[in-house]
């Protein structure tokens, strides 16, 4: 089987997450899109993430019904910071029989050399590249191993829809309509 790997804090997760996601999928060869909720990205040293677990909650209710998306929650266990090649390199130990690709977007592709063992992602597994707002300046884009999708380019974040909530905004049609219930039910990000 074929597995893309979205890794992402998703603080919270939103329609360009999910629209990303679904494109690689209909868009490439991945048989599934797993989400990989981190608990904390090394390149960020934000300490007001909502909890991990809620995060992972919100990721669940986004992408139930969609069958070929799944939620893993791996990095949790695992020593912390956590990077990429180290979480791959478990998952591919784990399940043996899939192959696995990461999916970043093109303004990760640019600062890809700063990762761990980058050169080991691209070519062990493989990238497959959705547009952002940036224009791709690097060699990297010719890599054998890299893929760039035809997508629509997104400009939604996460610290937007954080700040509408933090302002008492209601970021409606941003995330999904059950993520928004249980964000306002529980108050997260006000």
């Amino acid at each position: 089987m074929k597995i893309g790997l979205f890794f992402g804090s998703f603080d919270p997760i939103h329609i360009g997450h999910l629209i990303v996601a679904n494109m690689v999928y209909e868009m490439s060869v991945m048989d599934q899109i797993w989400f990989i909720v981190s608990p904390q990205n090394p390149f960020k040293k934000n300490k007001t993430l909502l909890d991990e677990f809620d995060r992972f909650d919100l990721v669940n209710l986004a992408i139930r019904g969609h069958y070929n998306f799944r939620s893993h929650d791996i990095e949790f266990n695992l020593p912390r910071p956590n990077y990429t090649i180290d979480t791959m390199t478990y998952i591919k130990s784990r399940y043996l029989d899939h192959d696995f690709k990461l999916i970043v977007g093109e303004d990760n592709l640019v600062q890809f050399k700063k990762w761990k063992n980058y050169q080991e992602i691209l070519n062990q597994y493989g990238i497959i590249i959705y547009p952002r707002k940036v224009n791709l300046e690097t060699p990297l884009i010719n890599h054998e191993n890299v893929e760039l999708i035809s997508a629509p380019r997104l400009d939604i974040s996460a610290s937007q829809i954080r700040q509408m909530l933090r302002e008492g905004k209601v970021p409606k049609y941003l995330v999904p309509e059950e993520v928004l219930k249980l964000i306002e039910l529980k108050k997260y990000y006000t």
